[in-house]
């Protein structure tokens, strides 16, 4: 597939927003930035650029998996976890893009690179993820449609919080404080629900019976060649120390890129008849930063951009950026950007403040606890 060239991006001319039509509290107002975004090319693809990308994550897996063999069963070998982490989470950000159709031009090669990096690499389920992220996507931070903010090991409002009981108030309590190491688990997590989902009778009934044998294959072969892999280079002591460190490293950086994105920020109630431009800005936050930074989060630093246009190639979204917050503040919509540190401090701020009801009764009554610990 050819690559379309990358478009370079003018000065943003001024695009009035929609003025409100009779009945809708907004108007169109998304439809003029998307016209802009199509006239300069961003919603283009990338093969070329996914294709290279592609290929650099694959050499470095096996980079990493031939260190470990040169190594042997050795504790140094352990070190290599971090890189294998690393270049795991690149794999994800692969995957991510698939399930979004930012890589190729046809749904069946997209579904390929989605099990290829999902399943067969990381043992996640790409059906389950999709399902789950497209789910998040139509109604972002919203209570009753978002899996991401529903009822979990952590809690989003102090309505949820107010309904906890047993080791969940304890958690709830505390889960600013626990989020980060939380996430160390995440890594084993994401497993166990994607073979649960592939278990499941519920599986099973939603995509039918030869897709789900394929995604069942995969993350199959995922596993036996995992453990083979660990098997024949370390002792057992050593393979369990390293899976261990291997997937703590890769829970902490996915859900490190993925915390800032959402959380703390608008969260819209059934009264609220956002439409697309409001509904995906207001929800979400963008993370400055360079190219390290791009490349540290895949892109999802501009989870603006993302959330407005899913289907965008990542190398466009930095481009499109500018465009979008010159619209946004034309449009009188907040859009709201900031650095790394200080987007972990706003989401821990938000976490810590929703458990302050349960800290308050545990005290016996105060006035409650809705300052930061993280300021």
């Amino acid at each position: 597939m050819p690559e379309a060239p990358a478009t370079a991006v003018t000065a943003p001319a001024p695009v009035p927003a929609a003025t409100a039509a009779p009945g809708t509290p907004h108007g169109d107002e998304f439809g003029p930035l998307l016209r802009q975004v199509k006239g300069q090319g961003l919603l283009e693809r990338r093969t070329g650029w996914y294709a290279i990308g592609i290929g650099v994550n694959a050499i470095a897996l096996a980079a990493v998996a031939g260190a470990m063999v040169a190594l042997g069963d050795t504790w140094w070998t352990l070190l290599l976890a971090l890189p294998l982490a690393l270049f795991s989470t690149r794999t994800a950000f692969i995957g991510h893009d698939a399930g979004h159709s930012q890589i190729a031009s046809t749904r069946g090669t997209n579904r390929l690179i989605g099990l290829i990096h999902g399943n067969l690499l990381l043992g996640m389920s790409s059906a389950w993820w999709n399902d789950k992220h497209n789910r998040h996507h139509a109604n972002p931070n919203h209570l009753d449609k978002d899996p991401d903010v529903g009822v979990g090991v952590m809690v989003w409002t102090a309505h949820q919080a107010e309904k906890r009981e047993g080791f969940g108030r304890w958690l709830t309590r505390n889960q600013a404080r626990l989020f980060f190491p939380l996430l160390l688990l995440e890594g084993i997590a994401l497993k166990v629900s994607s073979v649960q989902m592939v278990l499941s009778a519920k599986g099973w009934e939603r995509q039918g019976l030869r897709p789900r044998l394929i995604e069942g294959l995969l993350l199959a072969a995922h596993f036996t060649g995992y453990v083979l892999l660990l098997g024949a280079v370390l002792s057992p002591g050593k393979a369990v120390v390293f899976a261990l460190i291997h997937h703590a490293l890769f829970g902490l950086h996915l859900g490190s890129v993925f915390a800032p994105n959402h959380k703390g920020m608008e969260i819209p109630g059934s009264e609220d008849r956002w439409g697309h431009l409001r509904r995906q800005v207001l929800t979400s936050r963008n993370v400055r930063g360079g190219l390290v930074t791009d490349w540290l989060m895949g892109g999802l630093n501009y989870q603006i951009e993302h959330h407005l246009f899913p289907s965008m190639a990542r190398p466009h979204l930095r481009l499109v950026r500018p465009l979008v917050r010159h619209y946004c503040r034309e449009a009188g919509v907040k859009y709201t950007e900031t650095g790394l540190l200080d987007s972990y401090r706003q989401a821990l701020t938000h976490m810590h403040a929703v458990g302050a009801p349960l800290r308050a009764g545990r005290a016996g009554g105060g006035t409650g606890d809705t300052g930061s610990a993280f300021n």
